[in-house]
């Protein structure tokens, strides 16, 4: 489970976000392009959108699903409501 206080700074605010698990597997990047973002200097990933439609908020969960050591988490809607498509 993703751990809220080891965010990296790279993280836009919101409800997703990615912690210092992170291998730079690519996984999450692969089922949500749009809202993750590969940090290749620092070797980690990192939420450079959060979502904004029911369609990238589906690919999120898929992204937090597909990660092998649990560094995406979730933390409710991080006080920005998303609206359905």
């Amino acid at each position: 489970m993703a751990d809220r206080t080891a965010k990296f700074p790279s993280n836009v605010k919101g409800k997703f976000y990615v912690d210092d698990q992170c291998i730079a597997c690519d996984a999450c990047v692969n089922e949500a392009p749009d809202n993750f973002t590969m940090d290749d200097d620092d070797g980690h990933a990192f939420v450079s959108k959060q979502p904004e439609s029911l369609e990238e908020v589906e690919a999120c969960n898929a992204a937090l699903e597909a990660c092998p050591v649990e560094a995406i988490g979730d933390d409710g809607n991080g006080g920005e409501e998303v609206e359905s498509a």
